[in-house]
């Protein structure tokens, strides 16, 4: 694949979309090949609750890491089913996450989906939603929030994806251990959204539903005039397999709920 027709992730995204009747969304699945659970979950999920409904909407993280949509043939899998589920009509949405940050235009054409910037507001079931990744959010982790202004800027994803994969593998694997290492310092706290900031975020999209990812924190926080839902992640390898994985869906009044599964 030529990357060099396509725009970089950062802009390429959508901002505008056509109402979803009745969606099912995911995020943060981290996806790889070390993670075979978590890999026939996805397969289940793809062939007995993703087709019950018209969108399949992913907020990011679907990968635990990216280098671009030249450089995963091993994703091949993955890629099928959602091409198939794309191919029976269904709509897919899928949004770059931290992980797959530069997860772009290409990829979404490959499966016929819809590329999403992040965030966007989205009509569904008649009623407007802000749906985000959710890292935007997490001002109280500053060496993040750094990281993110860098890895979310249009010349450095040029830059990136011009360089070899093997360069790009070199890079990301470098930020990976930086990053693990720089975690365990950090609190759960400040790894988590600014409710605030959220709430400033929704009133500015007037809007009163907020639901992201992220955190891997699921959980419903209501407040008077404003909610913000977090999808459930996938966690069901290794030591922190714990055989949680989920989604968010609506009922006919428009209200979200969480399913786990």
């Amino acid at each position: 694949m030529d990357l060099s027709q396509f725009p970089p992730p950062a802009l390429a995204g959508l901002t505008e979309v056509e109402p979803l009747t009745n969606p099912v969304i995911i995020s943060d699945l981290h996806l790889s090949p070390t993670k075979p659970k978590t890999i026939m979950a996805f397969v289940r999920f793809m062939k007995q609750v993703a087709p019950r409904y018209p969108e399949l909407v992913i907020l990011g993280d679907l990968f635990d890491f990216w280098l671009g949509d030249d450089a995963h043939p091993e994703a091949q899998p993955v890629t099928a089913l959602l091409k198939l589920h794309a191919a029976t009509g269904r709509r897919v949405l899928i949004m770059p996450g931290n992980r797959d940050v530069v997860l772009g235009a290409g990829f979404a054409q490959s499966i016929g989906a819809e590329l999403l910037h992040d965030p966007i507001v989205v009509e569904i079931k008649g009623r407007r939603v802000l749906l985000a990744h959710g890292d935007q959010w997490c001002l109280r982790d500053e060496g993040y929030q750094k990281l993110r202004r860098i890895t979310h800027d249009p010349d450095w994803q040029r830059m990136m994806l011009a360089k070899s994969v093997a360069e790009r593998l070199a890079v990301a694997k470098e930020a990976r251990e930086r990053s693990e290492t720089e975690k365990k310092e950090k609190t759960m706290l400040e790894m988590d959204v600014v409710e605030g900031v959220v709430a400033e975020a929704a009133k500015e999209a007037g809007v009163d539903l907020v639901i992201h990812g992220h955190t891997h924190r699921p959980a419903a926080h209501i407040f008077d005039g404003y909610e913000r839902w977090v999808i459930p992640d996938w966690k069901l390898d290794g030591v922190e397999g714990a055989g949680r994985s989920g989604c968010i869906t609506f009922l006919d009044s428009g209200r979200a709920q969480i399913q786990m599964f």
